[in-house]
């Protein structure tokens, strides 16, 4: 997150999913100013915290890219248009300043911006927590892996027992010199496929226990793991990764005063919300035949920044003309 503490812009997304990313590289395109915030400490939504090495097939021009592939492209294009990261920040207030909107973070920032694009997905997502150890954030207890390579080297225990711990056993096992994964059950939810190659890697599956405590000096070093047998296991460590999946909700959004259909964003075919100056797009909108798709939120992103720019200067026209004319 920037360190300053009030910014002015013409375009606040809330969301850094693929639709937040790719309305601001349209935002940066259109001439705007813009922020981009987001709960999550890194871009890329579900995408990064879930599934960064998924292979995404249904994206226009790519036969096929890793989930992670895609978010660094998206952060790639909206990048030369140099918009503020406000990262790791949950968006609370929304209050109407004449023209304009004043937004406060829980970080105590703010933002007076004239244009709130909503691009939230399936609301406020925050990581589960592990009942021990929450001390240790920052200083090796981590919820995702956006990027495997980092954790070269490191000896890990991941918690849980889904897609993603399973996914990410299988990126770090080739690259570290020890995987342990821990589950409080012994049957787990991920795919079969991909719960038989860790099974059969050099991966240290413990079943039917859990993590708890976690200890370290400054950093981490060691994960106390007790079964329910009793059994206490002193494993050594420097990565804890709580894959122990996200809770999702609304949050302040929920008292903004938008109209909305149990948890989703009413719009219209311009992406208009009830309120003037706030347009949403992506998995969090609902208006009839909606279809929730990657694809799809990209194209809302588009009309609702263009849609958006009317508002900013009514003389601008919301056909954004054609990129391939600037090159």
């Amino acid at each position: 997150m920037t360190d300053a503490q009030h910014h002015d812009v013409d375009v606040l997304i809330v969301g850094a999913g693929p639709t937040g990313l790719y309305a601001g590289y349209y935002a940066g395109f259109r001439g705007l100013r813009i922020a981009i915030a987001d709960m999550l400490e890194l871009p890329g939504g579900q995408i990064t915290a879930l599934y960064p090495e998924k292979k995404i097939f249904d994206v226009a021009g790519f036969p096929e890219v890793l989930g992670r592939e895609l978010v660094d492209r998206l952060v790639k294009q909206v990048e030369p248009f140099n918009p503020i990261w406000i990262l790791g920040t949950r968006v609370d207030g929304l209050a109407r300043n004449d023209e304009r909107w004043d937004v406060t973070l829980s970080s105590g920032a703010t933002v007076t911006t004239t244009i709130v694009v909503i691009t939230g997905g399936i609301g406020t997502f925050e990581p589960r927590a592990l009942p021990v150890g929450r001390e240790y954030e920052g200083r090796g207890l981590i919820y995702y892996v956006p990027q495997p390579q980092a954790l070269a080297g490191k000896r890990v225990v991941i918690v849980g027992g889904g897609d993603s711990a399973f996914d990410w056993a299988l990126a770090l096992e080739p690259i570290c010199p020890s995987v342990a994964l821990v589950h409080r059950r012994d049957a787990f939810r991920a795919h079969e496929h991909t719960i038989d190659l860790v099974t059969n890697s050099s991966t240290k599956i413990i079943t039917n226990a859990e993590v708890t405590g976690i200890s370290g000096e400054d950093n981490l070093t060691s994960v106390e793991i007790t079964t329910k047998s009793g059994e206490v296991i002193n494993h050594e460590a420097d990565v804890v990764v709580a894959a122990l999946g996200f809770v999702a909700h609304l949050g302040p959004l929920a008292e903004w005063g938008l109209e909305m259909s149990k948890r989703t964003i009413i719009t219209d075919s311009s992406m208009r919300t009830n309120l003037p100056g706030v347009f949403a797009a992506g998995d969090i909108t609902e208006y009839p035949g909606k279809v929730r798709l990657i694809s799809v939120g990209f194209g809302e992103a588009a009309l609702a920044v263009n849609n958006a720019m009317t508002v900013i200067d009514p003389t601008k026209s919301a056909f954004p003309g054609h990129s391939s004319e600037n090159s």
